[in-house]
């Protein structure tokens, strides 16, 4: 664990940074610049994903000067494989004051995220800091949100108690929110704090364009961008095969592939893909305005929204602890969660969506989905992220682990991944964030690890009855 002065000096980097009095500091930059004139900027390099994790890789590389970075991804990118391929995400980190690891992790994390999604032009277009309504239906939910948000340690005024139906419609527009909110308790943050949404596609676009100006090479599609294995000689990883055949050298290999991340390489139980339920709903022309502006209102054991206003719709996802997919390995006979997208959600999930609306906005409840999805995540035994470099194949540097927190995070999680493959990360999240296989073993698959909701168990897929597609008015 960090020490207090360490957490205490995070905290109030943080604060700082949110009340826009803070300059950013470059901790360790003397490390980094002994670490990157031993690190030659014409190795081969490639990325294998291009997702949230690999597009934020690629541009902190090409950004560092990197000369000869390449992408892999079997889709165009931004990667349909990739859950931050959405309209909208949230940002929010919670409050982080405790004196452990973690607060000292999040607290940094967060501040480089929000300086980005603030100043970085390439991501600053897609930010709307609009705040974050934090809620739960339950004591056990309620308690859980307190843990989250701890309001009592927030400055004075960044956070309003919401007890009642009237307090939660005091923060939008008279008939965006209808509902009898029964049993919801929670708590209204303000966007100063660093917390509403964005359009994460936009901005995973935007990313794209900034790394291709920045000579980033992209490799995609079904046959030479998908990268079924890596290659080894001589007792380390020297490059990739697609599922062509063909097969591309490297210096270094940085595993960003997300969900599909342990179909590449055995990762000993550390990753769990799971996914969670996602659908859209259209409004009328007149009621578009209702929803401009507006904090993302979410109930931790209900489901959360935020509005699309180019198209009129409003995203809506399900709060529980996620849906594993197990099909036995033909080559192994063991188990495994493998990812498997479709464009359609569990006729439960959508009955719990319809049962989150009828809460909080009713008149919306019954209208049909124009969209609906499942999005795929991988978590790890701690949901603390996986980067750094593999304790044997020194030349393979992963970069996963997302737990369902990553997208806020692309604006700088590249430049954290970026000082791990150079040697320089800060040293606490090194330790983190390491290849930690023993935190896996007898892992117990049905933890909820800290998510509620649904069933308050994850769920496979092997236990739906049935689908909703029948049910989505295709657009």
């Amino acid at each position: 664990m960090v020490g207090p002065c360490h957490t205490n000096c995070a905290r109030l980097v943080l604060s700082a940074y949110l009340r826009g009095s803070f300059e950013a500091p470059r901790p360790y930059s003397r490390f980094r610049s002994e670490a990157m004139a031993a690190t030659a900027k014409d190795q081969t390099i490639l990325v294998v994903g291009g997702g949230t994790f690999g597009l934020s890789t690629a541009l902190q590389l090409g950004r560092r000067g990197y000369t000869n970075v390449t992408v892999l991804d079997p889709h165009s990118i931004p990667s349909a494989l990739s859950a931050g391929n959405d309209v909208n995400k949230t940002v929010d980190g919670g409050n982080l004051t405790s004196n452990t690891d973690e607060g000292y992790i999040g607290s940094k994390l967060l501040a480089a995220s929000v300086e980005g999604w603030r100043e970085d032009p390439v991501f600053k277009p897609f930010y709307h800091e609009t705040g974050f309504i934090c809620a739960a239906s339950s004591p056990e939910g309620e308690e859980n949100v307190v843990r989250r948000q701890a309001p009592d340690q927030a400055a004075p005024g960044s956070m309003i108690r919401l007890q009642t139906a009237e307090d939660f419609m005091a923060l939008m527009p008279k008939g965006a929110l209808t509902g009898d909110f029964p049993g919801w308790r929670g708590w209204y943050k303000k966007g100063s704090n660093g917390s509403g949404w964005v359009e994460a596609r936009k901005a995973m676009q935007s990313a794209f364009h900034e790394a291709k100006k920045l000579n980033v090479r992209f490799l995609t599609g079904r046959e030479d961008g998908d990268v079924v294995e890596l290659c080894y000689e001589d007792g380390d990883v020297t490059g990739v095969r697609t599922r062509s055949g063909r097969v591309l050298k490297a210096d270094c290999v940085i595993l960003a592939a997300g969900a599909r991340s342990s179909e590449i390489f055995d990762f000993q139980q550390q990753l769990l893909p799971k996914c969670w339920t996602l659908a859209h709903i259209k409004l009328e022309p007149h009621e578009i305005e209702l929803y401009r502006d507006i904090p993302v209102m979410s109930n931790i054991e209900r489901g959360f929204f935020i509005p699309d206003l180019e198209t009129g719709e409003l995203k809506i996802c399900n709060e529980f602890p996620g849906y594993t997919n197990f099909v036995e390995d033909a080559k192994t006979g063991k188990k495994a969660s493998v990812a498997v997208h479709r464009h359609d959600i569990p006729v439960e999930a959508e009955d719990r969506l319809r049962s989150y609306l009828r809460d909080c906005m009713p008149h919306l409840a019954e209208r049909p989905f124009t969209f609906a999805r499942v999005c795929w995540c991988t978590d790890t035994p701690d949901r603390a992220f996986l980067i750094g470099r593999h304790p044997t194949y020194k030349r393979l540097l992963f970069a996963t682990g997302d737990s369902g927190r990553g997208f806020m995070h692309i604006p700088a999680i590249g430049k954290f991944i970026v000082d791990a493959m150079e040697g320089s990360l800060d040293p606490v999240m090194a330790k983190a964030w390491k290849w930690r296989p023993e935190t896996a073993v007898d892992r117990d698959l049905g933890d909820r690890q800290g998510r509620m909701g649904g069933l308050r168990r994850p769920q496979d897929l092997s236990e739906v009855n049935a689908w909703s597609k029948e049910r989505v008015v295709k657009a």
